[in-house]
């Protein structure tokens, strides 16, 4: 339920405070605000937090490295806000381990609509918590229910996208899906949103998870089309 969610907001600005943390309320989520980097982190350390809306540019501790190492204790969901045009925030936030970004400026019901399709995604395996319930396709054992990865035997962490990615493709071996059709299995929709961000979260997973990430055996790519699983 959204009013048992609780979101970080963090940003420098008050008027962005104020913008966001409105909606956000009136949708029934908790919000915690912090202003500078580091205030994020003991925040975040202080609170059970379900989602962090992170800015790029902040005091002290600029948003990037606050994401970083919030995504070395943690796969809590993580939304970048980026200034207009900044691609490069963009990218390294996904490399950092950002599942979404929304640049600056935006409409408040895309705003909406990409934190309710996060939070969504990441109340499902609450909701499933009891299914015993794993994946295995030859050295890679995906546990759903304690989201947990071994692949030749190593546990290895993911972020909340990158496991929801890898169930996607793992689940259906041999199916191509497209970036679009991805989109929508992983964030409830593809409105607002860059297909080729995708390629960015395959090529991070991969670094996790394939012997060599450059020549990769489990996640293909079919060219012009997506991304598949190998064929069992």
């Amino acid at each position: 339920m959204p009013n048992s969610s609780t979101i970080l907001l963090v940003d420098d600005e008050d008027s962005i405070q104020t913008l966001l943390t409105f909606p956000l309320e009136r949708d029934g989520y908790r919000v915690v605000q912090a202003r500078d980097g580091e205030e994020a982190l003991r925040r975040f350390d202080d609170e059970a937090v379900d989602l962090v809306i992170l800015d790029v540019m902040l005091p002290r501790l600029d948003g990037l490295e606050v994401c970083k190492r919030l995504r070395n204790q943690s796969d809590v969901p993580i939304i970048m806000l980026t200034a207009r045009g900044e691609e490069l925030d963009k990218v390294l936030g996904l490399e950092l381990g950002a599942d979404d970004y929304i640049t600056k400026p935006f409409s408040i019901r895309e705003f909406r609509s990409r934190v309710r399709a996060l939070l969504r995604r990441a109340a499902v395996p609450r909701a499933t918590a009891e299914r015993e319930e794993t994946i295995e396709r030859g050295e890679l054992k995906i546990d759903l229910p304690r989201r947990t990865v071994q692949i030749r035997g190593e546990t290895i962490q993911l972020t909340f996208i990158e496991f929801e990615m890898l169930v996607v493709l793992a689940s259906s071996p041999g199916v191509v899906f497209a970036r679009r059709e991805l989109l929508e299995r992983l964030r409830g929709g593809s409105d607002y949103r860059e297909p080729r961000t995708i390629d960015v979260h395959v090529r991070h997973l991969r670094e996790k998870i394939e012997r060599d990430p450059s020549d990769p055996e489990l996640i293909l790519t079919i060219r012009g089309a997506g991304y598949r699983f190998r064929p069992e």
